[in-house]
């Protein structure tokens, strides 16, 4: 079973859930999972360039990033990269999410109109909702896109911020429900979010 996973992650470009995997291998969560850990098992033990990965939206063959300056040469340089202004925005959406651009620009100093806009047609932030506030603006927060992009399986992932960790950590968790509940997300078996 474990060789037909493998197969199947790598002709997918994009991850494939549990249930994709079962319904492809025509087995049980069980048999599937074990196949997984199993593949997990076998590139950690041969020291493989290649891993498993548990991403937001599923389950991904992946390089290991010991190897990302390698292929970065191989690759278009500057391909699929975001700017500076991009990283600091989503970074500031993902650990106040959901938050607005006055608050966004209010950390950053500078305006985020077109920073916003790229994060967006990327489908790393979406609109979610508005704030009980006057002028009603529209939050954002990140999406499962985001999740994939930075490869973390929740927002529980974030590197904690030292002078708040375990706020950062309920945060995080109080978002990947909110995401699930508005159905950005779904709930992964295991009981993380993807």
């Amino acid at each position: 079973m474990d060789k037909i996973i493998e197969a199947l992650l790598f002709a997918s470009g994009d991850p494939l859930t549990l249930r994709e995997l079962v319904k492809a291998t025509d087995t049980d969560t069980e048999t599937v999972t074990s196949a997984l850990q199993t593949l997990r098992n076998r590139y950690n033990e041969y020291e493989s360039a290649l891993q498993i990965v548990e991403i937001a939206t599923g389950y991904q063959m992946a390089t290991r990033s010991a190897f990302a300056p390698y292929i970065g040469k191989l690759l278009a340089p500057h391909a699929n990269r975001l700017s500076k202004p991009a990283l600091e925005t989503v970074t500031i959406i993902a650990y106040r999410q959901p938050c607005t651009q006055t608050e966004m620009e209010a950390v950053r100093g500078v305006s985020c109109d077109g920073v916003l806009k790229t994060l967006i047609d990327r489908e790393l932030i979406t609109d979610a909702g508005r704030k009980n506030a006057p002028g009603r603006p529209l939050l954002y927060a990140t999406t499962a896109q985001f999740l994939h992009y930075f490869g973390m399986a929740s927002l529980s992932d974030l590197p904690l911020m030292e002078e708040d960790a375990d706020e950062t950590a309920k945060i995080a968790e109080a978002t990947d429900a909110a995401l699930v509940a508005a159905g950005v997300v779904k709930p992964s078996p295991a009981g993380k979010n993807s």
